[in-house]
């Protein structure tokens, strides 16, 4: 049983601006039915300031869906597209004072919708799929995922779902959520490290040495649990050659491991830099 705040379960009850502005000068169509929420946001702008006149929705979804989607139309009504284009999917559940987690990608979807409506509007195409598809199920790409990641500071795989649904099918994509999440994460921390310390020049002793001590204790472990292992052959400047030994070099999913695992520990151990070359024996 979802945990409704009064001001979402009003805005279910007694939606606001449902249907279609008079004048449609933008629309923005997210979601789909098959996936079981879609939005369709309309709106009316006065040409003269920019600002939205008049913002109407219509949602195929639950009531989070809807309390979202009406929340959004009164938010940005009176607002210029470009302060629009500030509201994120954290001030729409915040205006409905918070969502249950598990309803978040409710106020992402509207967020998209709003995207979609005011780049229709200014005449700029339509945006792109970018990115891999993470989740077959509900054509989630990775650049979705880190988006929503960054910005509402995600760390778990069931948080990613509560706010994208990605992985809430077949959960077959969540190796591949984790993996993205950890390196995210790293990111994230590199990053907050590399601010507060100048980076180190490494020689080229002390990187191979590194990189020995890497393999040895974060990545060989972990091939070894699923009967793989992997062998250090060179090391030329950034360029790391390494071959997989065991089930690792059959495994059909060897080049994710190489690129989404061992190169993704080296960066984080050794230097962003890092690039692993497999090398077939």
């Amino acid at each position: 049983m979802w945990d409704y705040t009064d001001k979402v379960k009003d805005f279910f009850e007694n939606p606001r601006n449902v249907g279609e502005v008079g004048r449609i000068d933008g629309v923005g169509e997210v979601g789909s039915l098959a996936c079981g929420d879609a939005l369709r946001l309309t709106i009316q702008v006065d040409k003269s300031s920019g600002k939205i006149e008049d913002a109407r929705f219509q949602t195929f979804g639950c009531a989070s869906a809807i309390a979202s989607s009406s929340a959004l139309t009164e938010m940005i009504r009176g607002l210029t597209t470009e302060e629009a284009l500030n509201i994120s999917n954290k001030d729409i559940a915040d205006y409905l004072g918070g969502l249950p987690k598990e309803k978040m990608h409710c106020s992402v979807l509207g967020r998209e919708a709003m995207e979609a409506a005011i780049a229709n509007y200014l005449g700029q195409a339509p945006k792109k799929e970018e990115g891999e598809i993470i989740c077959e199920c509900f054509g989630v790409t990775d650049r979705d995922i880190e988006r929503v990641v960054m910005e509402n500071d995600l760390t778990t795989l069931e948080e990613v779902t509560d706010y994208t649904k990605a992985g809430g099918g077949c959960g077959s994509c969540h190796e591949k959520i984790e993996a993205l999440l950890y390196r995210i994460m790293a990111k994230r921390q590199k990053e907050a490290q590399a601010a507060e310390t100048p980076p180190k020049k490494l020689t080229n002793l002390q990187k191979i040495k590194l990189i020995e001590e890497t393999i040895e204790r974060e990545i060989r472990p972990a091939l070894k649990m699923d009967g793989g292992d992997i062998e250090l052959v060179d090391v030329d400047g950034n360029h790391v050659m390494v071959t997989l030994k065991g089930t690792c070099s059959t495994c059909a999913a060897s080049q994710f491991t190489l690129t989404e695992y061992v190169e993704q520990k080296l960066k984080e151990f050794v230097t962003d830099e890092i690039m692993v070359v497999e090398v077939k024996q």
